[in-house]
């Protein structure tokens, strides 16, 4: 795994309030790396820190092998939830100003910014005011500037907000394929299903302390319970039922379908396997529905941060 961003026991404090506490996060070169957490948990701070927005108190963090240094801003490209546009300047004047911010010139920024314009279908914008916009509208114009400079890492927090589903699926396509070209991103959100499409790495971060982190396959792996969705169609429900009970670890269960099945969540013991439920399951019946729960990113959320 070659490593484009590596920060190792970073702590921060304000005052009396551990933000960040001994924070160790790698994030590999070419990936979407979501970076979770409940409110407050310390994902913003670990996120001004690489921007060096605020220092950490101890630890360090390198970027492309280097220590973070004051020159890397240019290598970074950073969408913050709360949106910085200036709301009376013209959507061209200001996309062309802070390109320039960046280190483009003027006339290497006009060429990119007519090139994500017309990608996005935003030309006839070029020359309206940021307050005659609405908020996905001006949310549009900053994923622009944030990417328009082609940075070694991109950091996206709450990427979707403001956008209906037409839009955010397309903002989701255009990281995937940002992605896909050689970026790594960070990608910092509260929803779930969004984690699930994009993410191939992930940390969790709970009361200032990374509490998971890993390949987001790798930790599904590690959630799942050897636990099977079943319909089952037979003649006499209450003996095969009593069956399942004695046999299983059963739970109730409700899927949609046309049968008057027999519907349960069943979990087998570490030292059976999937085969051994099938059998016994077709002996009983005919079997309609099989499926093995995998724990969504939402679950292994919920999960991790309930035990904690």
């Amino acid at each position: 795994m070659e490593k484009l961003l590596v920060a190792q026991n970073v702590s921060k404090s304000y005052g009396n309030f551990k933000a960040l506490n001994d924070v160790s996060i790698t994030v590999p070169r070419g990936s979407v790396f979501g970076l979770l957490g409940p409110n407050g948990a310390g994902k913003t701070t670990f996120i001004r820190i690489i921007n060096q927005i605020t220092m950490p108190d101890s630890g360090s963090v390198h970027l492309d092998g280097e220590p973070l240094q004051q020159h890397h801003i240019k290598d970074i490209g950073y969408l913050p939830e709360e949106r910085g546009l200036y709301k009376s300047m013209k959507v061209g004047e200001q996309a062309l100003y802070l390109a320039q911010l960046k280190g483009l010139s003027k006339t290497e920024a006009k060429k990119r910014l007519l090139y994500w314009f017309e990608r996005l279908e935003i030309g006839d914008w070029w020359n309206k005011k940021i307050q005659e916009l609405s908020k996905g509208m001006a949310q549009k114009i900053q994923f622009v500037v944030t990417v328009l400079h082609e940075p070694k890492l991109l950091i996206f927090d709450e990427p979707f907000s403001g956008f209906d589903p037409i839009n955010a699926n397309l903002i989701k396509d255009e990281i995937l394929r940002l992605r896909d070209n050689g970026s790594t991103i960070i990608f910092s959100t509260h929803r779930m299903e969004s984690v699930e499409e994009m993410c191939d790495h992930i940390a969790l971060i709970h009361k200032s302390n990374k509490i998971l982190d890993g390949k987001l396959i790798d930790i599904k792996r590690a959630y799942k319970n050897n636990t099977f969705e079943v319909g089952l169609v037979t003649p006499d429900h209450e003996k095969v039922s009593a069956l399942l009970n004695e046999k299983f670890e059963v739970s109730p269960l409700s899927i949609k379908t046309i049968n008057n099945e027999l519907q349960y969540k069943v979990k087998i013991s570490e030292n059976a396997s999937a085969n051994d439920l099938v059998s016994f399951l077709t002996t009983q019946g005919q079997l309609t529905h099989f499926k093995e729960v995998i724990p969504s990113a939402s679950d292994i959320f919920i999960e991790t941060i309930s035990k904690q």
